[in-house]
């Protein structure tokens, strides 16, 4: 009967301070906010090389994978939802000519996590330059070699695409009345 009473008490002493180490740690408060760098070493010297080499593109930097690629499905939304892309270049139209990556060498996990965005974003129909370090000037300028052409569209492309807008404004002018 005593030790009835006696593993009753542990019990309930074991209880109660499970109970309280609960309570005490949602009353946590919030660390101070600090500042901290936009880039690292790596993609502030990759930005600079981008924007020297591609001075009529537009370098946008750290781009959710939800402003690139969209699905119907939240299941399928939820596998890329918290990815980045490295750096974004637009045209002159801003349309995406390509997406670059940049390779991080201290993980083997951060290698295949970096496939498998590659393969996202490639199947969303974006072209992937991946480097491994810093990338040199050269290394731009081949890349996107073949882009340096798309910066410059000639005039009748332009008008065209113009000829498309009116048709649209037009069609969307005219209102349909039923009943």
């Amino acid at each position: 009967m005593d030790m009835m009473i006696i593993i009753s008490i542990f019990i309930v002493a074991v209880v109660i301070v499970i109970v309280y180490k609960g309570i005490s740690n949602k009353r946590l408060s919030d660390s101070a906010l600090r500042q901290r760098a936009v880039f690292n070493s790596i993609e502030q010297l990759t930005f600079i090389r981008l924007k020297e080499i591609l001075s009529e593109a537009n370098i946008l930097a750290h781009v959710s994978f939800d402003a690139l690629i969209t699905t119907k499905f939240q299941h399928t939304r939820s596998k890329y939802q918290k990815m980045f892309a490295d750096f974004v270049v637009l045209d002159k139209d801003y349309r995406v000519i390509a997406i670059v990556a940049l390779d991080d060498q201290s993980s083997i996990k951060r290698s295949s996590e970096a496939k498998y965005q590659e393969a996202l974003l490639q199947s969303a129909g974006y072209r992937v330059i991946r480097y491994n370090n810093v990338p040199e000037y050269q290394q731009i300028r081949e890349s996107f070699l073949i882009e340096t052409s798309e910066f410059d569209y000639p005039k009748q492309a332009q008008l065209a695409d113009l000829g498309k807008l009116e048709y649209y404004h037009e069609q969307g002018s005219r209102r349909r009345v039923y009943g």
